[in-house]
């Protein structure tokens, strides 16, 4: 049995096929940990959601922040839903969108598992944060996504503000805690987020560094796999794996084996661009 992680998808979906058959992933066997982004794009957006929905019996699905934006536009009117580009729209007019992105919004931000040593999230985690509270935090709101009032939380999402903070109450903790697992790259010490700085490490200004290598951050007790940085490419350290290596702006699509004695890499071409 084997375990593989693989990083953002983005709607790339003959990458992904010819990652599987690489692994030689065996639906009977193996299992999947899929890093978010799976959508948008890649211009397979929607046989990538049907493919990784059919093997949801054998994966583990991460929500990313582009997944998350089509879960949210999936309950907009359909003058709106006629404005995102064409890849999004053909999963959103196709006949089986509506079991596809009520099987989305079921995904959780963080999943974790004890037994292997692994905890898979897309983006990363608050500086403060140690494995026990980086799971409390992500049920929050995955209980509010699957809960009757849902909508209310896609509609009041959007937003760089405010920064984390314990004391945060309603739809400003809710968006914090979304902010910090699907969209961060680079934070201050304290964990004020930095969105609009996307380059690699070294590039960016002075007082900001890399989620996973902030000064004084928490004690972790789990490797962590994650994806969402492309410009940081694959990226192994600080007790982080980062495989989102671009394959939708023309890099490789990456998969790792969580569990092996020895670090085992698979990577196939990404999309042609």
């Amino acid at each position: 049995m084997a375990t593989w992680a693989i990083g953002d998808l983005q709607g790339c979906y003959e990458a992904t096929q010819r990652l599987l058959e690489r692994v030689r992933f065996d639906p009977a066997v193996d299992r999947l940990w899929f890093c978010g982004d799976l959508v948008n794009r890649g211009g397979e957006s929607l046989e990538t959601l049907r493919l990784v929905h059919s093997l949801r019996d054998q994966s583990h699905v991460v929500l990313g922040n582009h997944d998350l934006s089509l879960i949210a536009i999936g309950e907009r009117r359909p003058e709106e839903q006629r404005k995102v580009n064409p890849d999004l729209r053909r999963v959103l007019e196709a006949p089986d969108a509506r079991e596809l992105l009520d099987w989305l919004r079921q995904c959780p931000l963080m999943h974790s598992d004890r037994e292997l040593g692994w905890c898979m999230l897309h983006a990363g985690l608050a500086p403060q944060w140690d494995i026990a509270a980086a799971e409390r935090h992500a049920r929050e709101v995955e209980e509010r996504l699957r809960g009757p009032n849902f909508r209310k939380l896609l509609r009041a999402m959007y937003g760089d503000r405010p920064a984390w903070h314990p004391n945060l109450q309603s739809i400003d903790r809710l968006r914090s805690i979304i902010n910090i697992f699907t969209r961060m790259r680079y934070c201050t010490p304290r964990g004020r987020i930095a969105f609009d700085i996307k380059g690699a490490p070294g590039t960016q200004p002075p007082g900001l560094y890399p989620w996973y290598s902030v000064p004084g951050r928490a004690e972790r007790d789990l490797k962590i796999v994650c994806g969402h940085w492309s410009t940081l490419g694959l990226m192994i350290g600080h007790g982080v794996h980062a495989i989102d290596t671009g394959a939708v702006w023309g890099g490789p699509l990456t998969a790792l084996r969580l569990g092996a004695d020895t670090l085992e890499l698979v990577q196939v071409p990404g999309r042609k661009v």
